[in-house]
């Protein structure tokens, strides 16, 4: 590449690698191109005579032969060069930073910007570029701002902004220690109880092995005094009976074998070994009253032995309300408004029922006590108590004159509400009994329990005719499908189970429930099974093809009743917060009815669906009109 005419190759290599090659370091002669360029040449030499001076820029890294002044050569020299020298600073541990140095008006006006200077910035920009546009400097003169300045003002902003890490480090710091301090008081705090309560556990031990030494050294004096108790049982009947004779033989021998020859003449059936002992004893007062109490209890065992197990029917007619209860006779309801509220009990409500045809409910109580209510004005008309512990459910008979009670004194008790006294009571579950209901002929009732069992009762002979086992948790609810002989079962294992009542065996199991199951019902028409569970999910269940149909949400409070009014087409469940959910399930909407002040345990629709009644915990019965 050969060098321009007039132009020297030093001074082409000096532009081409921007760096002054001329000896001593003394400025260029202006070359001679243009009249414009020498004024401003000379303005700035004036301007800069006497304050500029030169630096002589060593030329060590490089040399040129005399004699071989080839441009191509020397650059082809330079760039070998550059490149050693960037392969030397490969290989150094810490590779050079490229600094890129600001330029000298650059770093007046960031100076200025950043001292606010606003107003001489303004001053400086316009005499700056005025200065350029005339052409009176050359940039390339003045050079670059030194490297210190702009070092001192990059520390500047390091240390700044170290200064903030440093302040959010202490504030870290500090947080982190009272966290310490607050752990290890914690952890003081734990230990000390942990060595407390380790100091009680082995205090408990040694004095229950101190009682088990004592226990077993009391052992033989208690087997002593056993055998001293029943020799003196034995030495007590012996006496009775020596003085029931000597009172015989003293003040009625004759009177006592009269007796007892009027006995043989009137009972012809008399055990052998009884009449012996007759004959050769005389019966004293004791031996009397037991005899007596033993033939009543015979004779009430015969009577009940004679009493014929009821006949479970095999062509049930359909539910004869029906044909009254049509869809398209009264719209739904369901902007209830709280109305009344009745204050019958003391403890909670667990239970509402209506009467099969009167305007009457009765509810039960955790107070052990029934109370029957004439609506609407709620005036208590008889109130029942009998059972030893609280109540759970109730259930009117078909024909509304009995009703029967289950409780948690794993009994079943039928009351005549004419007289308002139990006529019978039904004993066999071993836990607590959660639910009853009557059958539609009126002869059985069926019973759900803790102890995972199922029971059908037959009211005439009194007796327990079927225990349905199947279930592996408790059971909650226990109803009657209308007008026929299926059981359906809610329980705690989250399954619905179907029973034969004429057999007691499980016909179907219905699966679905994520959670315990609290209630089951079916509707008037009995073609759709509602269940409820413990995380407030209400389930719709089709009876015929037995299979679910929908699933809603209305948790995550529990359910605790569901219940369908009298046209199949709302449902209301009675939830744990407290709220009244009714269900549409035409549309699938759900309303929410706000009142009680606590958990509602139960609801149920008057029989023209019009009024609503829920009870809850605080003993209360609510009355939505």
């Amino acid at each position: 590449m050969a060098a321009p005419r007039g132009v020297p190759p030093l001074r082409v290599l000096e532009e081409a690698l921007g760096i002054d090659l001329t000896p001593g370091g003394d400025a260029p002669e202006p070359v001679a191109a243009e009249g414009a360029y020498y004024l401003e040449q000379v303005t700035i030499t004036e301007a800069s005579e006497d304050d500029c001076e030169y630096e002589e820029i060593p030329d060590d890294n490089f040399s040129i032969p005399e004699g071989e002044e080839d441009l191509a050569k020397a650059i082809h020299m330079v760039q070998e060069q550059a490149t050693d020298i960037q392969i030397l600073e490969q290989k150094t541990v810490l590779p050079s930073r490229h600094v890129v140095h600001e330029a000298i008006e650059d770093f007046l006006c960031n100076f200025l910007i950043k001292m606010e200077m606003t107003r001489t910035l303004d001053c400086f920009q316009a005499e700056w570029y005025e200065l350029i546009q005339k052409g009176g400097t050359d940039l390339k003169a003045l050079g670059n701002v030194p490297d210190v300045y702009s070092q001192v003002m990059l520390l500047e902003s390091e240390n700044k902004n170290l200064k903030k890490d440093l302040k959010h480090f202490r504030q870290a710091a500090e947080k982190a220690r009272e966290e310490l301090l607050k752990t290890q008081k914690e952890r003081d705090f734990h230990r000390m109880h942990h060595k407390r309560i380790v100091q009680e556990k082995n205090k408990l031990i040694a004095d229950l092995k101190g009682l088990k030494l004592h226990y077993a050294s009391y052992e033989p004096t208690i087997r002593v005094l056993h055998e001293k108790h029943h020799a003196l049982l034995k030495e007590k009947m012996l006496t009775s009976l020596e003085r029931d004779q000597a009172v015989g033989k003293i003040s009625g021998l004759q009177t006592t074998l009269k007796n007892i020859d009027i006995g043989h003449i009137q009972v012809p059936v008399i055990k052998v070994g009884h009449s012996c002992e007759k004959e050769n004893k005389s019966e004293g007062p004791t031996q009397k009253c037991l005899r007596e109490a033993r033939e009543e209890n015979d004779n009430k065992t015969k009577m009940r032995n004679e009493r014929k197990d009821s006949e479970f029917p095999t062509d049930m007619q359909p539910d004869p309300n029906l044909s009254a209860c049509k869809e398209n006779l009264c719209p739904a309801k369901f902007d209830y408004k709280l109305n009344n509220i009745f204050r019958l009990h003391e403890l909670p409500v667990s239970c509402i029922v209506m009467h099969p045809s009167k305007d009457i409910l009765v509810s039960c109580s955790e107070d052990r006590l029934w109370k029957m209510v004439g609506l609407p004005k709620g005036n208590v008309l008889l109130t029942g108590s009998g059972h030893t512990d609280w109540l759970s459910d109730c259930c009117f008979h078909p024909s509304g004159n009995k009703l029967a009670t289950s409780g948690g004194d794993t009994t079943i008790k039928l009351w005549d509400l004419s007289k308002g006294e139990c006529m019978l009571t039904f004993e066999g579950h071993n836990h607590a009994v959660w639910s009853c209901t009557w059958h539609s002929g009126g002869d059985f009732v069926a019973s759900a329990s803790l102890d995972m069992t199922s029971k059908i009762w037959d009211v005439n002979s009194e007796r327990c005719r079927y225990t349905l086992y199947g279930h592996t948790d408790s059971v909650n609810s226990i109803e009657f499908f209308p007008f026929s002989n299926t059981l359906l079962t809610a329980s705690a294992d989250k399954t619905l189970s179907m029973w034969d009542a004429r057999t007691g065996k499980c016909e179907q199991s219905l699966y679905g429930h994520m959670h315990s199951i609290n209630d089951a019902t079916f509707t008037s028409r009995g073609h759709i099974i509602a269940s409820c569970d413990a995380r407030g999910v209400t389930k719709l269940w089709d009876f015929r093809k037995l299979i679910p149909i929908v699933s809603i949400d209305m948790g995550p409070s529990p359910g605790n009743e569901v219940n369908f009014d009298s046209t199949g087409r709302v449902l209301a469940q009675a939830s744990a917060n407290g709220v009244i959910h009714l269900l549409d399930l035409k549309s699938g909407q759900i309303h929410k009815l706000v009142g009680h002040e606590s958990e509602a345990h139960t609801v149920v629709f008057s029989h023209d669906g019009n009024n609503l009644y829920s009870g809850g915990s605080d003993g209360t019965v609510r009355l939505w009109f």
